[in-house]
C-alpha cells in the first residue's frame, strides 16, 4: 500500500508539473503537449474499444491522426495563421472513415463507424476547443493581433482538481446520498457539493490575481466546470461500465490511464467555451 501510494505521488506531481508547465510556458509547448495528449488518449480508446467491444475494429491510427490534425487545425485558425481551408484534410479524413468501411468487409462496420467518429466528437474536439481558451484577438490597438493567454485553459484543470480534491475530502469524511449509484456509486451528494465549494473559492483566488475577467465570471465558470466536469467523469464511468473496465489504462502509474485523467475535462471545455460565449453576448 505504501508503495502503491509513494508511485501515485509521484505520478500525480509529474502530471501535474508537466501540464503547467507547459501551459504556461508559451503557445508552443501547449500546442505540442495537447497534440500529443489529443492523438495519445484516441489511442488509448481505440485500444479499448477494439479488445472489449464485440465485433468492432477501428483504424487507431487514422483516428490518432485526426484528432492531433484537428487540434492543430483550430489552433492554426484561433492564430490567424490558417483561413477555414484549414479544416478541408480533416473532413476529407472524416470521409475516409466512412467510405473505407464499405471495402474492408470487416464484421461489424456500422459500429466502427459509430466509435471513429465518437473518438472525434467525445476526444478531438474537446481538446481542440482549449485553442478557443487560449488565444485571443487583441483589438485595443490599431492593428489586432492574436495573444496567447494560459490561464484560462490552465483555470479549467485548476478548477477540477480541486473539484476531485475537495469530493474525495468531504465525501469521504461525510458522504452518506449517492449521486450517481447506477453508474458511479461512490460519488455523493456531500462530495459533490464539497468539491464545488472549493472551486468557488479558487474562483474567487483567480478573480484577484487575474481581474481580466469579473468576480461574477470567474464564479460561473468554476460552477460551469464543476457541473459539466461531473457528468464527464460519470460518462467516462459510463463508458467503462459498458466495457467491463476499472480502468482506461495503465500508463500513469496509480492513476491508470490518459482517458482517466482527463475524463472531466473532455465535457468541461466545451462547456467553458459556450459559457464565455454566452457570457460576451450580454
Amino acid at each position: 500500500m505504501i508503495n502503491n501510494f509513494i508511485k501515485r505521488a509521484i505520478t500525480g506531481v509529474l502530471f501535474v508539473a508537466i501540464l503547467v508547465g507547459c501551459i504556461l510556458y508559451d503557445a508552443f509547448s501547449f500546442g505540442i503537449l495537447f497534440t500529443a495528449i489529443s492523438a495519445l488518449t484516441i489511442y488509448e480508446f481505440g485500444q479499448l474499444v477494439n479488445m472489449r467491444a464485440e465485433g468492432v475494429k477501428i483504424n487507431k491510427t487514422i483516428n490518432m491522426l485526426g484528432g492531433a490534425y484537428l487540434f492543430l487545425a483550430i489552433m492554426g485558425f484561433c492564430i490567424d495563421a490558417a483561413d477555414s481551408k484549414i479544416f478541408i484534410p480533416y473532413v476529407l479524413l472524416l470521409l475516409y472513415m466512412m467510405i473505407s468501411e464499405l471495402y474492408l468487409k470487416k464484421e461489424n462496420p456500422v459500429l466502427n463507424w459509430a466509435y471513429s467518429m465518437l473518438s472525434q466528437l467525445y476526444i478531438g474536439l474537446p481538446f481542440a476547443l482549449l485553442n478557443v481558451l487560449a488565444f485571443h484577438n487583441d483589438t485595443g490597438s490599431e492593428y489586432s493581433s492574436v495573444s496567447y493567454n494560459p490561464i484560462l485553459p490552465l483555470s479549467i484543470f485548476i478548477f477540477l482538481w480541486l473539484n476531485d480534491t475537495g469530493a474525495y475530502c468531504i465525501g469521504s469524511l461525510i458522504g452518506k446520498h449517492r449521486l450517481f449509484e447506477r453508474i458511479s456509486p461512490k460519488k455523493s451528494w456531500e462530495g459533490s457539493i464539497g468539491g464545488g465549494v472549493f472551486s468557488i473559492i479558487a474562483a474567487f483566488v483567480m478573480a484577484y490575481f487575474f481581474p481580466f475577467m469579473s468576480m461574477g465570471v470567474w464564479v460561473g465558470l468554476g460552477l460551469t466546470v464543476v457541473v459539466f466536469g461531473t457528468w464527464g467523469d460519470l460518462s467516462e464511468s459510463l463508458f467503462k461500465r459498458h466495457l467491463g473496465l476499472k480502468d482506461s489504462g495503465n500508463i500513469l502509474p496509480g492513476h491508470g490511464g490518459i482517458l482517466d485523467r482527463f475524463d472531466s475535462a473532455i465535457l468541461a471545455i466545451p462547456a467553458a467555451v459556450v459559457y464565455l460565449y454566452v457570457i460576451s453576448l450580454f
